[in-house]
């Protein structure tokens, strides 16, 4: 099995969208006939799908697909969480009976989904085999003491990050939905988010599921001491991924760069993929240009992490749950965006 990555093979092959399509739309959107710049940020939108489609008029966004990447942390058994340690599969499992927020937009708005299991704590056969096919391990280690993972599982999990975007891209989708599923998520993202903007630990910890001060506090001093551990490894993005990350963050992180590779225009949801979009950008700098922020969930690390990837949310929902619900909630918008320059007629000469 493979220990290291070749991350600069990954980053030369990262290209920017491109330009003149993005420039045709600008022309388009002006040759309708409508007051300049009537259709408010939905002409930008479209502009970028020109970009990443690379044709104008658009192709409208129809096949999207909410993808999930799901995980356990052992950061949550310091009770860093409202959610009960364990969770995970629980909230993975609603997901797959159409019983979780997400679920029911996802069918409102045409969306499928996908839920891939990377460090679920739980026993294999209580998940359907398409799910936990990819499982890396069963938990992820407690970033405060251990590292989240070995390297060789970093690297694993990265490289089937890699092929999930491979197979997403090959299947015709069109707009990846990216969300997460996991109990003390937040906690690791606000780890990862604060060490690769140089920030302490009470600017990034927020209210996760929804905390309350008290335990707040033990997730402030849980994000202070793994960030002692992750700071002398910033540099190497693998073991920054391996020591204070998981297997979702690394799969997640690896699929974020293969889909810009890809052309594959991805929706950003809460906090982790937040970080993983950060971590992503560090790796091959082109890949922000692909991606669009769902939503802001309020969480302080969240908006750091788009202020350094110059981001801007479409909404602001303070959706939290994860799940990827948020960020759908954006799709509607660039199902507009696209069917609006796609098919509306240019305007009489």
């Amino acid at each position: 099995m493979e220990t290291t990555v070749d991350l600069d093979e990954f980053a030369a092959l990262v290209e920017r969208p491109e330009d003149e399509y993005r420039r045709a739309a600008e022309e388009r959107w002006g040759a309708l006939g409508l007051p300049r710049g009537g259709l408010g940020r939905l002409e930008e939108l479209g502009c970028w799908l020109a970009a990443v489609q690379g044709r104008c008029p658009t192709t409208p966004v129809e096949r999207a697909r909410v993808l999930l990447f799901a995980g356990d942390h052992g950061v949550a058994s310091l009770g860093v969480s409202a959610q009960p340690v364990g969770g995970t599969a629980r909230r993975v499992r609603a997901v797959l009976a159409g019983e979780a927020p997400v679920s029911v937009l996802a069918r409102r708005f045409g969306a499928q989904i996908r839920v891939v299991d990377l460090a679920v704590d739980a026993e294999q056969d209580g998940l359907p085999a398409e799910v936990v096919r990819h499982r890396v391990r069963r938990g992820s280690g407690r970033i405060d003491v251990e590292d989240a993972l070995t390297d060789e599982e970093a690297v694993r999990a990265f490289r089937i990050g890699a092929a999930l975007a491979d197979e997403e891209a090959d299947s015709g989708t069109d707009l990846v939905v990216l969300g997460d599923i996991g109990v003390g998520s937040t906690t690791v993202a606000a780890v990862l988010i604060a060490a690769l903007c140089g920030l302490d630990a009470a600017s990034v910890t927020g209210r996760g599921s929804g905390i309350d001060d008290r335990v707040w506090m033990v997730k402030c001093a849980a994000v202070r001491d793994a960030l002692r551990r992750a700071r002398p490894v910033l540099g190497e993005h693998m073991r920054l991924l391996a020591v204070s990350g998981g297997a979702d963050f690394a799969a997640m992180t690896g699929f974020l760069v293969q889909a810009a590779i890809r052309r594959l225009p991805v929706l950003l949801d809460g906090v982790v993929s937040a970080a993983c979009a950060l971590l992503a950008q560090r790796i091959a700098f082109r890949t922000p240009e692909w991606w669009r922020a769902g939503q802001s969930t309020g969480e302080p690390a969240q908006t750091k992490a788009y202020e350094r990837l110059g981001l801007t949310p479409l909404q602001t929902q303070e959706v939290r749950v994860g799940e990827g619900a948020g960020a759908i909630m954006a799709l509607p918008l660039l199902q507009a965006a696209s069917s609006l320059l796609a098919e509306l007629p240019l305007a009489s000469p």
